[in-house]
């Protein structure tokens, strides 16, 4: 099944971090050239130059997803170096490399709230504005959105942060009917809780095994273990699938 990307482009907004960099490294793997569109430039260019050293094709561009002109830039980098986009993971967002707070709802702040929803609501947008016209130019396109399960269940004590990723489901939807008749597919992927901070802390480690407890599958969720759906959503074996939201928990959030 190797190769299932050959001669695809895909962006990865928030690539060289964490999850987004084991996303990237997969999709390379397949074959893909890869776009690695981030906010700290100088971990977009080291995971750029870690897929070329493994043999593959990667870019790295300053992206900031809030920002309008910083996504139409991304996408305009893509299309100069590539000459066309494929595939969008909408993976940038604020959780662990760009923290938020875990505080009850009237502990948060309104800019943090405001800075929340502009990064993982509006940056998807963003994004999507930016790359779906070169999508529509070739009647082609996966666009992979992640969500969070917390929004499914609706866990306390980052209610800006559950909210944010409730509305990329909703975007999600509503966009797959919009873009459908372009022959672009928008799925979306809510990964439970993941050990994706690259030096976790005692803290983090904890929290991080004491959501494996409730769990049908009782180990901590990697990086690695969401890569699969997202090369899915991304591949031709998911071109007649849209619109859908897939959790990846290891049977935490069942729905």
């Amino acid at each position: 099944m190797a190769g299932r990307l050959e001669n695809r482009v895909a962006i990865v907004t928030g690539g060289g971090h964490g999850i987004g960099k084991a996303y990237a490294r997969r999709l390379a793997g397949e074959g893909a050239r890869v776009v690695i569109a981030e906010l700290d430039e100088a971990a977009a260019h080291a995971v750029a130059r870690e897929l070329a050293e493994a043999g593959h094709q990667a870019l790295a561009v300053a992206t900031d997803v809030s920002d309008p002109a910083s996504c139409q830039r991304m996408a305009a980098a893509a299309m100069e170096r590539f000459g066309r986009i494929d595939v969008l993971v909408n993976n940038a967002a604020i959780f662990a490399t760009v923290p938020m707070s875990r505080a009850a709802f009237d502990k948060i702040a309104v800019e943090e709230w405001d800075r929340m929803m502009s990064v993982n609501v509006k940056g998807t947008w963003l994004a999507c504005l930016a790359v779906i016209p070169h999508m529509r130019a070739r009647g082609y396109g996966k666009i992979i959105n992640i969500s969070s399960s917390t929004s499914i269940k609706g866990s306390p004590s980052r209610i800006h942060y559950v909210t944010s990723k409730a509305g990329v489901i909703g975007f999600t939807k509503t966009l797959a009917n919009e873009v459908g008749g372009d022959n672009i597919c928008v799925n979306c992927v809510a990964p439970g809780s993941t050990l994706s901070e690259e030096n976790p802390d005692e803290g983090v480690l904890k929290m991080r095994g004491d959501a494996a407890s409730v769990r049908a599958l009782k180990r901590v969720q990697t990086p690695e273990d969401l890569t699969g759906a997202v090369l899915f959503f991304a591949s031709s074996d998911s071109d007649f699938i849209t619109g859908q939201t897939l959790v990846v928990d290891g049977g935490n959030c069942l729905h």
